[in-house]
């Protein structure tokens, strides 16, 4: 009799099991569900308001889809002086800090100083402060050093701003790259220098083309620093005049914003799409060290 108690008990627990799973993964699904939407919306918001021309805050198709607002953007104006002031200033910055990082990187990774973890925790607490905390010095400082006004440097600021957490990133992805591969160009008659850049940096490419995304969007959606440090409209990055579509009475142009948003983001896809083969190829390590 215990026996079979025991038989009838255990399909019971099993088809409970098999229910609470079941109510887990529902919630679960119904919860990015609910994310899905919440993205989902603005996107969907952002396209259809960019096709009519009497666009508002409501989620609506066009009746009449047209692109009459591109073609009220396509002048150097509103799109393509501020498209390429963001450019040049993000890109710069961006080459800047790339180039830094991977300097700063190489000897936190390869060498050991009691100092190493301090300085590590210093800029990783660097990492923290809000930019808004430090404008004001920063803003008389570029007075007096007469860079105010100057997309060189504001792009150094940017670069100043971005380069603890790509030092960080960067240290993180060089610590994977095997010592004896530096080891063996340095037989060969390498100096640092050289093993770093012919044989540590193509070998972490996935880790740099992650900090060259992660930098470049950082400075792209930057508005607070260029609109602190750049007075001439003419050197105004996009991410600047997109205010002019925001009327001073409440007036806002949402089929112009929509799609110039648009606009504003392609940029960052074109650089996600051109190195997202090397995001997913991993470090290639294979063959290259041998026991």
């Amino acid at each position: 009799m215990r026996r079979s108690a025991s038989g009838a008990q255990r399909p019971r627990a099993r088809t409970a099991k098999l229910r609470r799973a079941t109510r887990q993964r529902l919630a679960a699904d119904a919860a990015l569900l609910v994310v899905a939407i919440a993205f989902a919306v603005p996107l969907a918001w952002l396209v259809l308001s960019s096709l009519d021309e009497h666009a508002s805050l409501d989620v609506s198709v066009p009746t009449e889809p047209t692109l009459a607002n591109f073609d009220a953007l396509m002048n150097s104006e509103i799109t393509y002086r501020p498209m390429l002031n963001s450019l040049l200033l993000c890109g710069g910055a961006t080459a800047l800090t790339i180039g830094c990082a991977a300097l700063a990187a190489y000897p936190l990774s390869r060498f050991r100083s009691r100092f190493k973890r301090p300085y590590l925790m210093a800029v990783l607490f660097t990492t923290c402060l809000p930019v808004t905390a430090i404008m004001v010095p920063v803003y008389g400082l570029f007075v007096r050093i007469n860079l105010i006004d100057t997309l060189s440097g504001t792009a150094l600021f940017l670069a100043a701003t971005q380069l603890p957490f790509a030092i960080w990133l960067m240290k993180n992805f060089m610590d994977a790259i095997p010592v004896s591969l530096e080891e063996a160009a340095w037989t060969d008659g390498a100096n640092p220098m050289q093993a770093l850049a012919r044989v540590v940096l193509p070998l972490m490419g996935p880790g740099v083309a992650v900090v060259t995304v992660y930098s470049f969007i950082m400075m792209w959606g930057n508005f607070f620093v260029p609109f602190m440090l750049l007075l001439t409209p003419d050197q105004l990055p996009a991410s600047v005049s997109i205010f002019t579509f925001f009327g001073y009475r409440g007036e806002v142009a949402y089929g112009q914003l929509a799609a110039f948003s648009i606009l504003y983001s392609t940029p960052v896809i074109l650089l996600y799409v051109l190195i997202a083969r090397r995001l997913g190829g991993g470090f290639a390590l294979g063959g290259a060290v041998k026991g």
